[in-house]
């Protein structure tokens, strides 16, 4: 993809791609901690987690004429009620907008990037969001997404986020009539390491399809949510919370 394009140094946008005539955009949001004022370190490995998503969806045909680009964080954590990140994607999409024009644009974040995209969900520019092992603490709210569709991804003996968090998101959203889907992953964890071609396909196929530039299964929003862990699952717990830190 090239060498990413910064549009300028205090910036929230980092740019890998932009076509000549853009008709959407694929935003990326890494993770994080759940506390953190201090900038993300460089090298950042929660960054560099979320580029072979940005090479697999800018190297689809169907992405030719697809923005890729991903939201540079001010801050490293959550930091509870100021919730840094979600300013970041707010000013990551004014700045796209200068760029590019107002696209629609699918956010595709990784865990806490996960619960800042549900939380950015409302801005009109957003389609859609695809949220990798998302961070979605209990009671995180819904009543925003109105018909910005939201599918997220998660393997159930993740010990960072969990799983069951991420469908009890999925069913609340659906009851407050949200287009909401949940698939679980069979391995991977919480960095996605194990299966990762697969995650890459899966997030990719699903962006572009929620674009309208590749097919979605008819069933992804009418499917049953993914059922909570049997017994020898559920000792496979997070060992992380919102009140420790976790990348």
């Amino acid at each position: 993809m090239g060498r990413p394009l910064v549009r300028a140094p205090a910036g929230a946008l980092v740019l890998h791609r932009v076509p000549r005539e853009p008709v959407a955009a694929v935003l990326l949001l890494h993770g994080g901690r759940a506390e953190g004022l201090g900038a993300p370190p460089r090298p950042n490995l929660p960054g560099l987690r979320m580029r072979p998503f940005a090479r697999a969806v800018a190297g689809s045909r169907a992405a030719r004429d697809v923005v890729v680009a991903e939201v540079r964080y001010e801050h490293r954590g959550w930091n509870g009620h100021r919730a840094d990140p979600v300013h970041d994607v707010w000013q990551a999409l004014r700045e796209l907008c200068c760029v590019a024009g107002p696209l629609p644009v699918v956010l595709v974040g990784h865990s806490m990037g996960g619960r800042a995209a549900l939380r950015a969900a409302a801005d009109p520019l957003v389609r859609a969001v695809v949220g990798l092992a998302p961070w979605c603490p209990p009671g995180e709210p819904v009543l925003h997404l109105g018909d910005t569709a939201v599918v997220l991804l998660h393997d159930e003996a993740d010990r960072v986020t969990d799983a069951q968090g991420s469908w009890d998101y999925v069913r609340r959203a659906r009851a407050r009539g949200a287009r909401a889907a949940g698939i679980a992953m069979p391995t991977g964890g919480h960095a996605m390491v194990r299966g990762a071609p697969a995650w890459h396909r899966i997030a990719r196929d699903t962006a572009l399809g929620l674009l309208e530039l590749a097919p979605l299964p008819d069933t992804l929003f009418t499917d049953p949510v993914p059922t909570p862990p049997g017994p020898a699952a559920r000792g496979r717990q997070p060992v992380s919370g919102p009140g420790r830190p976790w990348r």
